[in-house]
Formats: C-alpha cells, sequence, structure tokens
C-alpha cells in the first residue's frame, strides 16, 4: 500500500483550496485502492450525510455500516430511512450489538450509560465496529480536524492500530460552516436535531445540546470526563 505521502505528492496533488477540499480524491483513491474492501462507518449526522452523498459520486453502491446502540433517537432512525430512500443503491447494514439492551441489564446493571459509559460504548459501538471492520481491510470515516482537541492532527489517511486497519478520513479540512453550506446547495436530508442544539448525535441518553459552539461535541457524555466512544482512540 502506498503512503499517505506517496499518494498526496505523486498521485493526487490535492489542493487543499478545491470547493471540496481534496474529499473527492480522497475518495477516488480509496475506492480504487481498496475496491470492495473499505466500508463506510456512518454515525448519520451532518458530516455523515454530507460524506454519504460524496461518496454516492464516487461508489454508488457503496457499503455502509450504522452501529445500531438500540438507544439512538428516533430521529436518527428516521434519518437513515431517508437517506435509503434518496440513494437506495447503497448497501446499508445496520449493525447490532452481542448483547440486547435485557441481556446487558442482567450482566451489568440497568442503564450501564450511566454507571460506566466506557463499558456501555464498548460493547455497544466498539466491539460492534471491530466484527463490522473484521472482513475489511479499510474504513472511511466523517472525521475532521474542526470538531476538537482529540481530532485536529487526523489525517487524509490514517493507520489505525485500535482496529488493525487503515482510517481514510475524507472531510479533515472541512469547517462546521462548509459541512451545512454543502448540505443545503445540495438539499440533503439530516437529522432534525440540529436544527435544536445538537451539533453532535450520539445515543440518546448520552447526548445533549451543545452548551457552547466553540465545543461542537460539548453535548456529549455531559458530566463525565468523556469526550470519545472509543472508536476514534
Amino acid at each position: 500500500m502506498i503512503t499517505y505521502q506517496e499518494w498526496e505528492q505523486e498521485e493526487l496533488q490535492v489542493e487543499i483550496d478545491n470547493p471540496d477540499k481534496g474529499a473527492l480524491n480522497a475518495l477516488k483513491w480509496a475506492y480504487k485502492e481498496y475496491g470492495e474492501d473499505i466500508i463506510y462507518a456512518c454515525s448519520f449526522g451532518i458530516e455523515g450525510i454530507v460524506l454519504i452523498d460524496l461518496i454516492h459520486q464516487v461508489n454508488p453502491k457503496a457499503k455502509i455500516v450504522f452501529l445500531d446502540t438500540n438507544v439512538h433517537f428516533k430521529e436518527t432512525y428516521e434519518t437513515i430511512d431517508k437517506v435509503k430512500e434518496k440513494y437506495p443503491d447503497l448497501q446499508i447494514e445496520l449493525k447490532q450489538p452481542s448483547l440486547t439492551l435485557e441481556e446487558q441489564s442482567k450482566l451489568y446493571g440497568e442503564e450501564l450509560w450511566k454507571t460506566n459509559p466506557n463499558e456501555c460504548c464498548r460493547l455497544r459501538k466498539v466491539l460492534p465496529l471491530e466484527q463490522a471492520l473484521s472482513g475489511y481491510s479499510a474504513w472511511l470515516s466523517g472525521l475532521r480536524r474542526e470538531q476538537s482537541e482529540t481530532r485536529k492532527n487526523v489525517q487524509f489517511i490514517n493507520k489505525d492500530d485500535r482496529f488493525q486497519s487503515i482510517k481514510v478520513c475524507p472531510l479533515i479540512h472541512w469547517t462546521w460552516k462548509d459541512i451545512w453550506r454543502y448540505a443545503h446547495k445540495h438539499d440533503l436530508p439530516y437529522n432534525p436535531l440540529h436544527d435544536q442544539g445538537y451539533p453532535s448525535i450520539g445515543c440518546a441518553p448520552c447526548t445533549k445540546p451543545a452548551y457552547t459552539m466553540d465545543d461542537l461535541r460539548s453535548g456529549r457524555w455531559t458530566g463525565n470526563q468523556k469526550t470519545e466512544c472509543g472508536l476514534h482512540g
């Protein structure tokens, strides 16, 4: 596999000033390099919807996985249905955890997300993604450098030691305004919770409206030191 530097310097000459800031080039490279051996793990937030639209331009039959923890907002499931309707050829899978909520409650106690959110994320997100990625060499993610301190150094192509994979992030240079400008220009469906103060949308019990737009993820796991679910470090 060629390195990010070789890709950037020799093949694509990514131009950050382009309207898509290198996203389409990154996707074209990823599908040329990996073909059917790459999958997009999508949360169906607004970044995810934008990336789906870009992916559809490159590979209309791309594979997409959503980690269905069974505690997402109803608006999230409704958004997924709208995306399926708009892009009927995409292969969208709702990946279930090994444990049902009832089984998890018997083993770990009721509402594990309150008593041990890290373990809850591990059971309902990290392990299912591990299973979903086991058949692939690479995966796509909608991470942006602007999102948080923990994401400011992400590259287009990243060695993912956690999942023993390659993680491709086409949107790293996009701003929050870029995302919304694109979504409105192309009339994309999106989760209505974004219009109610939720810039970052995860599981319903662990997601509140952001208390500051300087930190788009400030509504996630409020009251905990937790900032990531474990999928990205």
